[in-house]
């Protein structure tokens, strides 16, 4: 059975790229969320096995990249939450690690880090 991954990131374009970059090595999206509120509530209903999260979105009622982890975490303490940040953003990768991220990777990506990413959260 493929992983199912849910894609979360105010950027549509990003969204499409980790899309494929993730379908071309045999896993399923099975959701998109654009922001951080929409993202929790998409965890609950497709109850995905990873997820790839922006850091920084447009705050909807206060729930941010790093909120969203939070969230997610408190429902599913068991999440694998990979964070998606621009260089420059360490103290918030840092704090998301904190709140319970497992790892990071840094826009703009390779497509083999974020494999690398995925396949080292889906191990562990």
């Amino acid at each position: 059975m493929a992983v199912r991954v849910l894609i979360v990131d105010d950027a549509l374009f990003m969204r499409r790229m980790l899309a494929d970059i993730l379908k071309k090595e045999g896993f399923e999206i099975c959701g998109e969320a654009e922001n951080g509120k929409e993202s929790v509530n998409k965890y609950q209903e497709l109850k995905p096995d990873l997820v790839t999260m922006d850091i920084v979105m447009p705050k909807m009622e206060e729930i941010d990249g790093v909120a969203a982890v939070k969230e997610i975490v408190k429902l599913d303490p068991r999440a694998r939450i990979i964070m998606v940040s621009a260089m420059g953003q360490h103290s918030l990768v840092v704090e998301a690690i904190q709140a319970g991220a497992k790892d990071f990777v840094t826009k703009p990506f390779q497509p083999s880090r974020v494999i690398e990413a995925v396949k080292r959260v889906l191990s562990s």
